[in-house]
This record gives structure tokens, C-alpha cells and sequence, in this order.
């Protein structure tokens, strides 16, 4: 950290120099914590040209970016979002979209795997070759962001493909195989159109789709698009069976412009979760480094409503100054980052300070926390949840969790809190 950036997240991944988006395959892998990560390392402002960067933490506080783990050539103009499994004999492979201009939307499903020596640190990976390309007779508009997963039932592992159909439905196509080299496509695993809304959009592509178990129920979040705008992160709570996902219920997650492309991850005690890119953080000046990673966050059901909150090995961490806020007044914030917790008995504005004024401003009612942040214009309406608040400050980015939706924003670094 230099002095002129005095305010660069510390539990974010945030890279030295360059673009970061979609973090990817977030995994405990012998010993510590691995997430790979789109990178473009020349440039401020996102291209096409992405690589898979890679960073290692023993805790999921503190990160190392490790050497950048594949790059564009061998045909790929650009290495896009994907995953990574581990079979029963131990060996990995990486899944990612392959793609050429100039026809970025047409993604094809490429496999790599560890370099000779390197199945343990994950350090470097030798290109294979494609495994999956979007199925002719379907006319996909968009095809890209493979999710692998085993499927004990069907004996043999699937993968979800993110698209979207001619039609304008959003959709994850599917894939079978029985040894992750060879696959079949088996058909639209689960779709729905642009038109539904009730009780939320999720826009006519899907990106990134994933499976993950939480509680007793399978839960498919998608993230939203809609030409070439990102939106937010959806989900589905239902039932996967034989290569389908039926929804019972459709929620949305976040809210705001920063949070997009999360990854599904478990942590080392096989705790389902999700980690996302937040959008719009940089540095002060916007010419060193641009992107980050938000803090893993565990997943739970509450009832049809996913519920999301800060890892408690962030907020537990001894990097993070904890703050119960529950009295008016204010009170200064003990360290650049801090992770605040705001009561729902405790009075129902709350405002963080920073040196030229308010940074971020809540106000609470019984359905809902409305946000407001003064340096960018953002608002949002976060459904309530019925519980505690939680904030996690950390230099220039705010991340807040009312448990039943997320919230997070660039802000200049506050100094205080104040209630009432």
C-alpha cells in the first residue's frame, strides 16, 4: 500500500496494478484458500483480452496474488469466467469460456489442467481442448460461464452453461459426463422468459449460473443481463432433478450497481457460500488498479428467502475492529475497517461520516432499509429481513447485509457513525 492510496480495501482482493472482475472457484485446496479471478493486467477499464488471475489467503482475510494462471493465445483471444472441480482421484480441471472476435457473445467451453508439478499449488495449467459449443438448432444469442458439478444421482458430473435464447429467455443450458472429458448436451436445464417479473426480473441472459445445496432445497442464483447491461444477482429455490431445476420461489439478492458476478463456493468446513465482483472500486486516482472482490459471504434459507452474511472469519478476524451501534450519537470508527452491526431495536437512521461530510445514509422502517450515498447518487430499497444490520466498512468500499438482501458501494473512506 502506498501513501497516495491510503484507502485501498485490505480484505477485499484488489489487484497490485489492472482489471478485476468475476471472482471464480473460490476453493479450500490443500491447506488454504484459492479463488481465480477474470484479470486484465494492462489496463484500468475492462477488454475483452481477460485472463485467470489467482490468490491464495490462509484465512479468507488476508490475500497473495499469486502468477497469473492462464492467459489469451493457443486460441483464445480471451479466457472468461468458468470453474474448477476435483475428481475422486484428486486431479483438477478448469473449465472456461474460450472466446474470438469478433464475436465475443459465441463463447466456446475449453478445459485445462494443473502443469506437470503443480496439482498442488494450482500455480500453472496447460490448455486442452473444447469440450462444449452451444447446440446449433437452439440459435443462442449468448453462450458462456460453464459451472461444473458432480451429480451423484445421474452417476457422473453436469455443467450449466449460461445463455440466452432467440426468444429473449434466460437460460442455463445442460451438459453431461461421465469423466469430465467427454460431454453431451442434455438440454435447457432451466430457463425463464424477460417478460416474468412477478415476483422479480431476471432478465433475458443468464450469466455465471450455478447449483448449490443450501439447507434442504437446491438454489440456482443467476446473474442478470440484459444487452450488455449488468443488473443484479437473482436466485431460484428448488429442486434439481435429472439434469432440470424446477423454482418454487424467485427472489433478488443484491441491490445497487456494484455487486455482479458472485461465485458459489464451500469453505473448509463445507459451509455452502458465495463471493461476488463489486463493481465501480478503484483506486483514488483510477490509474493504478481497478475491481475488487467482495467478502465471502455464507449462505442459509430463511423459509423461500436466500439470506446471505459476512464470513465470521472476516468479521471475527482481528484485521477488523468490531462496533455495536445501538445509541444515538456518534461515535468514531476505530480503524479504517470495521465491521458494524446496527440492532433492530436501535434507532432507525443511521449515517457514516466522512471528512467532507455523509458517506452513506440508512433509514430503516419495518419492511425495508432504504441507502443513499451521496458521492455517486446511488439508492436502493433493501427488503428488511426482520433482524440485525450488518455494515462492513473497509477503506473505500462499504458492503452492507440486511440478511435477506445485499447492498455494497465505492465510498470515501468514513471516520464515524451516527445514530439518530
Amino acid at each position: 500500500m502506498t501513501d497516495a492510496d491510503v484507502d485501498r480495501p485490505r480484505l477485499h482482493l484488489t489487484p497490485a496494478t489492472g482489471w478485476i472482475n468475476d471472482p471464480l472457484s473460490l476453493t479450500w485446496h490443500a491447506g488454504e484458500y484459492h479463488v481465480f479471478f477474470q484479470y486484465v493486467p494492462e489496463s484500468t477499464v475492462w477488454r475483452s483480452s481477460c485472463h485467470w488471475g489467482h490468490a491464495t489467503s490462509s484465512d479468507l482475510v488476508s490475500w497473495a496474488e499469486q502468477p497469473v494462471a492462464l492467459a489469451p493465445g493457443d486460441g483464445d483471444d480471451g479466457i472468461w469466467s468458468g470453474s474448477l472441480v476435483t475428481d475422486d482421484e484428486g486431479r483438477s480441471s478448469l473449465f472456461y469460456t474460450s472466446v474470438n472476435e469478433p464475436d465475443l457473445h459465441d463463447g466456446r467451453v475449453r478445459i485445462a489442467h494443473p502443469a506437470q508439478g503443480a496439482q498442488e499449488s494450482w500455480g500453472a495449467w496447460t490448455k486442452g481442448p473444447v469440450v462444449a459449443e452451444a447446440p446449433a438448432d437452439l440459435g443462442v444469442r449468448v453462450f458462456r460461464d460453464p459451472f461444473v458439478f458432480r451429480d451423484d444421482a445421474a452417476g457422473g458430473w453436469r455443467m450449466l452453461v449460461g445463455a440466452g435464447l432467440p426468444d429473449r429467455t434466460a437460460a442455463a443450458l445442460g451438459y453431461t459426463s461421465p469423466d469430465l472429458a467427454t460431454w453431451t448436451f442434455d438440454g435447457v436445464a432451466a430457463s425463464r422468459a424477460a417478460a416474468s417479473t412477478d415476483p422479480v426480473w431476471t432478465g433475458s441472459v443468464w450469466e455465471c449460473p450455478q447449483i448449490v445445496r443450501v439447507g434442504d432445497s437446491d438454489v440456482l442464483v443467476v446473474s442478470v443481463w440484459e444487452d450488455d447491461l449488468l443488473h443484479s444477482v437473482a436466485y431460484g429455490v428448488g429442486t434439481w432433478a435429472d439434469g432440470r431445476f424446477e423454482a418454487r420461489a424467485w427472489g433478488r439478492l443484491t441491490h445497487g450497481e456494484s455487486y455482479y458476478a458472485p461465485s458459489v463456493f464451500h469453505d473448509a468446513e463445507g459451509r455452502p457460500g458465495l463471493v461476488f465482483w463489486l463493481r465501480e472500486v478503484r483506486d483514488g486516482a483510477g490509474t493504478t488498479w481497478s475491481g475488487a472482490m467482495s467478502v465471502p459471504h455464507l449462505l442459509e434459507l430463511d423459509g423461500d428467502v436466500l439470506t446471505a452474511r459476512p464470513h465470521p472469519a472476516v468479521t471475527s478476524s482481528d484485521s477488523v475492529a468490531s462496533l455495536t451501534v445501538a445509541d444515538a450519537g456518534e461515535t468514531p470508527l476505530p480503524s479504517t475497517t470495521a465491521s458494524l452491526v446496527w440492532p433492530q431495536d436501535a434507532p432507525a437512521r443511521l449515517v457514516l461520516e466522512g471528512g467532507d461530510g455523509p458517506v452513506a445514509e440508512f433509514e430503516r422502517t419495518a419492511d425495508e432499509v432504504r441507502v443513499s450515498i451521496p458521492s455517486n447518487g446511488w439508492t436502493a430499497a433493501l427488503p428488511a429481513g426482520g433482524g440485525d444490520v450488518t455494515l462492513l466498512v473497509d477503506g473505500r468500499v462499504l458492503e452492507a447485509s440486511t440478511g435477506a438482501s445485499l447492498f455494497a458501494s465505492p465510498v470515501p473512506a468514513p471516520t464515524s457513525v451516527r445514530l439518530g
